[in-house]
């Protein structure tokens, strides 16, 4: 049973900012503010303590994917993102049949009732066959509001985003329609113009899914998307940072342009993250994963991520080379925030559930604790 624990001389990131030499007081599943004096604890010194990360844009992980896999595959892929650091995840769909989808989001409403996972993300189906990434062009449909209303009376509340390209007939009615029904709006694999971005804004969006990657580049005549959700200081945009996905300078220039408090980083990672290569499916479509990258086997297309949040992590603080208090919010503040569960999880403060990770000095992953309990148990020093 989780107890009380002090965990001590660690550089702790708070709201506030670093605090050297600081302190975490967990009493049983939740950040307490004060302890009895001898309370047990832990020493940390030489290391980071940081929030749990929160990832809102998730497929799978462990070789198990979150569209397709039974509940124990489903539970085995949170468990493996969990061991890196990911204490909050969204359970994200591929494009697939109306009936399929309904039928997995009630399957998977189900466990985040339970709080296995924080919901559901639609990535699909009513995204732009221009770009449509690793998306079966076979099952891309208009964004009909009647359809989209199905999918999230189907999750049972637990609907958090709903990924679209607004540009399609029917698509700003499907924003204002996830906008009264408090699920994000996300535009993403799309072909908009500028001035369409801008009426999904006006109407209700709020995410840029995995910016950059499936839509238009920016063009000096043709701005495109991609200017139109940097500027709007109502997009949160998401960012794939595995040296993969985005060059350091397009991510340099995000979070030059948004601030920090409009970055939220994700995975998009699918069956093979934590796993390793091979051959995956992912929906209806076969994917490769070699060294890392997962591509299409037919067109080649980059098919998600074998990205967990620790790696993304280490990257922003090392080779990107962003203060540390601005990765913690792109991965773990902002993200609580978009999905509502802030008041839960995403920063250290008494009150919240004890979700936290532990990260030597060279940002490698030590420890992980959800809700009190050691996922990763941290080294004792001596």
């Amino acid at each position: 049973m989780a107890a009380l624990n002090v965990l001590s001389g660690a550089r702790v990131v708070l709201p506030a900012g670093v605090v050297e030499n600081g302190r975490v007081i967990v009493d049983g599943a939740r950040i307490a503010g004060s302890a009895p004096a001898g309370a047990p604890s832990t020493d940390l010194t030489g290391h980071w303590v940081v929030p749990g990360f929160v990832d809102m844009h998730n497929h799978g992980g462990g070789g198990a994917s979150f569209t397709s896999g039974s509940i124990d595959d489903i539970l085995k892929g949170v468990r493996t993102h969990r061991l890196h650091g990911t204490t909050t995840v969204v359970a994200s769909f591929v494009t697939g049949e109306t009936d399929f989808l309904t039928q997995r989001a009630g399957l998977l409403s189900e466990l985040a009732e339970q709080g296995e996972i924080a919901g559901i993300h639609f990535e699909g189906p009513f995204i732009s066959p221009c770009r449509k990434g690793a998306h079966d062009e076979t099952l891309l449909r208009d964004p009909d509001p009647a359809e989209v209303r199905k999918l999230l009376d189907a999750a049972r509340g637990q609907a958090k985003m709903l990924t679209l390209a607004p540009e399609l007939p029917g698509g700003i009615d499907s924003v204002r329609l996830l906008a009264e029904h408090g699920v994000i709006a996300a535009i993403g694999h799309t072909d908009a113009t500028y001035a369409q971005t801008v009426e999904a804004i006006d109407a209700g969006a709020t995410v840029a899914t995995h910016l950059y990657n499936a839509m238009p580049a920016i063009g000096h005549r043709a701005p495109g998307p991609i200017a139109a959700l940097l500027e709007d200081e109502r997009i949160t945009v998401e960012l794939i940072n595995d040296g993969t996905h985005l060059h350091p300078a397009a991510l340099e220039l995000a979070f030059h342009h948004v601030g920090s408090g409009r970055v939220a980083f994700i995975t998009d990672a699918m069956d093979a993250a934590g796993f390793g290569d091979g051959r995956y499916m992912l929906g209806t479509l076969e994917v490769e994963v070699k060294d890392s990258v997962a591509r299409l086997v037919e067109g080649n297309s980059i098919a998600g991520s074998t990205l967990t949040l620790d790696r993304a992590f280490k990257r922003a603080a090392t080779i990107d080379k962003l203060p540390v208090e601005d990765v913690v919010r792109a991965i773990s503040a902002n993200p609580a925030r978009l999905l509502g569960v802030d008041d839960r999880v995403g920063s250290l403060e008494p009150g919240k559930d004890a979700d936290l990770v532990v990260l030597d000095e060279d940002f490698e992953l030590k420890g992980v604790m959800r809700k009190g309990r050691w996922i990763v148990e941290p080294p004792r020093l001596a």
